[in-house]
């Protein structure tokens, strides 16, 4: 598909409608993370609207590309995207979080149709993606295996084990994305445990690295496109620099928005905000 403006403005409408779900979700549960998940919509947008092949239809189709939300506290991104596209029935996003539904505030693979991973504990989603990528390896598959990374999560040790034997097994089937919108739970990234510099880490490590801004359809059309169809003998990561709160003004670039129920008040101007 040509990248023109009115793929451009497709996108965009999306993402809008994204966001507005997510809100919804999060009045509805009562709880959730609000800032991870809007950082996250663009990224969500670009990979289930334009870039793999899946079918809502055939969920376990062997043949499809998966994705691994390690940030898996970002689980409303997830669901406004599977619910819309027809994985199921967009009226249980009135039952995030509630006991018994299938939309938990973590994903879980064995409820929910169209996510591939059980994700939570950060740190693991890289793993079990290598182990997914390896996998269409051994059984020469031609699918590919996306795994969106917190930036926080990047603190555990786990990753980057899982990073080195990526490339050691030079799995170019594999690319991850990095939510890197600078916050985590108790304060500023930077000031928690430092990951910096980021981008010559992950090239220490093996992989192939690009940067770009995480909230700008272009570039991550183009970037995304590029780690998909270009052949590389390794595993590849963008690293896509964001806001925590994209979309809702209150909520942009504020710590406290990592995990935190909405009043009506802010429910109702966060939605006035997204029109």
């Amino acid at each position: 598909m040509q990248v023109n403006s009115m793929l451009i403005a497709y996108l965009e409408r999306k993402a809008k409608s994204l966001r507005k779900n997510i809100i919804k979700m999060l009045a509805s549960g009562q709880a959730g993370h609000p800032g991870g998940s809007l950082s996250v919509v663009e990224i969500i947008t670009v990979l289930y609207y334009y870039l793999l092949n899946i079918d809502p239809k055939n969920p376990n189709w062997e043949e499809r590309d998966r994705v691994v939300l390690s940030k898996g506290h970002a689980s409303p991104a997830l669901y406004a995207a599977l619910g819309d596209l027809g994985f199921f029935d967009t009226n249980v996003f009135e039952t995030f979080d509630h006991i018994n539904s299938i939309l938990q505030a973590h994903p879980d693979m064995s409820k929910t149709p169209g996510v591939d991973m059980s994700t939570g504990s950060l740190g693991q989603g890289l793993s079990a993606a290598v182990g997914m990528a390896l996998g269409g390896k051994l059984d020469r598959k031609n699918f590919k295996v996306y795994v969106i990374l917190g930036d926080g999560e990047l603190q555990s040790g786990q990753i980057w084990e899982a990073a080195m034997f990526a490339a050691h097994r030079r799995l170019n089937n594999l690319i991850a994305i990095l939510d890197y919108n600078k916050l985590q739970l108790y304060g500023e990234v930077s000031k928690m445990v430092s990951i910096e510099p980021i981008k010559d880490k992950w090239q220490a490590f093996g992989w192939h690295v690009v940067e770009g801004n995480g909230h700008d359809f272009k570039s991550l059309i183009d970037l995304l496109t590029s780690l998909k169809d270009k052949a590389r003998d390794c595993p590849s990561i963008l690293i896509a620099h964001t806001i925590k709160g994209k979309g809702v003004s209150f909520m942009e670039n504020r710590v406290e928005w990592h995990a935190r129920a909405m009043n009506l008040e802010e429910i109702d101007q966060a939605l006035s905000e997204l029109g």
